[in-house]
């Protein structure tokens, strides 16, 4: 934060020395000409748009963003965080850009259990070699009235992709995955099988930035990293199925 706020002082008073501060909205069509012709090798914007900070601009790239002043002289890369709320700007925008329509994740893809009813409904991305997730799979047997998609993410390294080839094959792979990451009990003797499903979820959490594990995708499309506690994870679970009652 500290660095960025460094640098957002350095554009302003390069901007101010220079005479390029102007009343006027920002000229988008100024904004792309001048990256486009200074950076040939510029990826291709594909949106510009006002920030809260006058003479201040976002970048869209994909799901990726930056910041320009108003005639895209200088571009500033990192977080743009609103003190008086504490609000991680670039977070959030970054999370609307990435959310996840439930209803479309390949749930064939996962290990599934169920406790209660399981009307509340959860995805977990996870690495049978975090310790994170081990923690988090214990604390989950407590809840009520959930259901666990449990998507096999082997991005940790060593032996992750073998054990999760082993426990995807077993012969009750739920069973298996609770057994390991709850009591430590190694999953031996597994079939052969088709494991390009471990392809397909590195492959899906990728593309929706799930960049380590546990990662937490709720029924209203939000994500979130890290384990929690069950009394936020409550929170978000009911947050989620406000949203989503059907």
């Amino acid at each position: 934060m500290a660095a960025m706020t460094k640098t957002l002082r350095i554009l302003a008073a390069f901007a101010l020395a220079a005479g390029l501060v102007s009343p006027a909205f920002a000229d988008e069509a100024a904004i792309r000409k001048n990256i486009a012709e200074r950076l040939p090798d510029f990826p291709k914007i594909d949106e510009v748009t006002r920030t809260a900070i006058p003479s201040v601009y976002e970048i869209r790239i994909g799901n990726d963003i930056l910041y320009t002043d108003e005639q895209g002289n200088y571009l500033i890369e990192g977080q743009m965080i609103e003190t008086k709320s504490r609000r991680n700007l670039t977070e959030e925008r970054i999370g609307k850009l990435t959310a996840i329509d439930f209803k479309t994740l390949p749930l064939k893809d996962a290990m599934v259990w169920k406790q209660g009813n399981g009307e509340r409904k959860l995805v977990v991305f996870a690495d049978p070699n975090c310790g994170f997730c081990k923690k988090f799979e214990h604390d989950l047997q407590t809840m009520n009235n959930v259901t666990v998609y449990t998507f096999l993410y082997p991005i940790l390294g060593g032996d992750s992709p073998e054990k999760s080839k082993a426990i995807w094959c077993a012969k009750d792979n739920t069973k298996a995955w609770r057994e390991w990451m709850i009591k430590g009990t190694p999953v031996t003797g597994s079939p052969s099988c088709d494991t390009s499903v471990l392809q397909r979820n590195v492959a899906l959490g990728r593309k929706y930035r799930i960049n380590g594990t546990p990662g937490l995708v709720f029924e209203d499309g939000r994500k979130l990293a890290g384990a929690m506690g069950n009394e936020e994870l409550e929170k978000q679970l009911a947050i989620a199925r406000a949203k989503n009652p059907g």
